[in-house]
């Protein structure tokens, strides 16, 4: 047996402890890329919420970034007769062997920001339309060239589209000059960090525009470290998602823009979703249900944070 099959043994008979939940309460099972992740919480919290409020039970498992340990975290919640289960950035075709089973199971699985495919019943929180606003400021603001240092992710679906439609929107740039670092799932921050500090050392101050961009903010707050512990100012820096901390160094100059991710309204209505999936069975259409993003920048944060106080919180 491999590591990776053994990895998937580990954790099957690990969720396998998890005890069956109340008979009364249908079960809604949430796999997440990152439980502990800033965006990840919010839609986790927007979900609960919905299912306190619809009579559901919630059970969260974090994956750790492993799409073996989402594909049995899934299968696991199959065999517990789960009313539906929800993917959290995993995109749906890296966990095919989890979907089979539910669809065996007539159990349907929705998707944050993983896409729509094989049998996924619903999504949102795709990529690339949250991360266009951003994309499009930074490419203004460096006015066309320049240096960037681009920190991707392409194990999720999400970062995935990000950095394709970063890619697309370059084309038509070839003045800015790009280099890429995928960082891990854990150790972003550090990644983030350490890549910044890389690619500053041969990125000095008066060599033109230069911008860093995380396709999340969390490896862009990483690089931030690296900028001040070097008391670097010239680099400009945008992130994805508009988390509390990102939200926090744009206030405080440190960050450039983010775009504002709803993701606790994603979990809510997603969740709010589920019951017309279930009654539509066979006849229900595929669809995606996306929020707008909002845009964050030093100029707009204040009333942002107007309209949505608990951004920070």
């Amino acid at each position: 047996m491999n590591f990776v099959s053994l990895g998937i043994v580990l954790a099957a008979a690990t969720l396998a402890a998890v005890p069956v939940h109340a008979a009364d309460k249908p079960l809604v099972g949430l796999v997440s890329i990152a439980a502990t992740e800033a965006n990840n919480v919010r839609y986790i919290n927007g979900a609960k919420k919905a299912a306190a409020e619809l009579g559901y039970e919630v059970s969260v498992v974090d994956a750790a970034g492993s799409a073996d340990q989402a594909n049995a975290a899934i299968q696991n919640f199959v065999q517990r007769g789960a009313f539906a289960i929800a993917d959290l950035v995993f995109p749906a075709s890296s966990i095919g062997a989890g979907l089979d089973a539910a669809k065996q199971a007539n159990i349907p699985v929705v998707t944050w920001g993983g896409g729509l495919g094989l049998s996924v019943a619903a999504t949102n929180g795709s990529g690339a339309p949250i991360a266009e606003p951003v994309i499009q400021k930074m490419i203004d603001d460096m006015g066309g060239k320049g240096e960037l240092l681009a920190l991707t992710y392409r194990t999720g679906e999400v970062c995935r589209n990000r950095e394709t439609l970063m890619d697309k929107m370059l084309e038509s740039h070839p003045d800015i000059k790009v280099t890429k670092n995928e960082v891990r799932i854990p150790g972003y921050i550090e990644d983030g960090a350490q890549y910044a500090n890389a690619w500053l050392a041969s990125h000095p101050p008066g060599e033109g525009k230069l911008a860093i961009w995380g396709c999340w903010d969390d490896p862009a707050i990483g690089a931030i470290g690296s900028l001040r512990s070097q008391g670097r100012d010239d680099v400009m820096v945008y992130g994805v998602n508009g988390n509390a901390q990102a939200i926090e160094n744009i206030r405080n100059g440190h960050m450039t823009a983010t775009a504002w991710e709803d993701s606790y309204t994603e979990g809510y209505n997603m969740i709010k979703l589920l019951a017309d999936i279930k009654t539509a069975g066979a006849d229900w259409k595929p669809q995606a249900v996306e929020v707008p993003a909002v845009l964050i920048t030093k100029d707009t944060v204040a009333d942002f944070l107007k309209q949505h106080p608990d951004a920070v919180q």
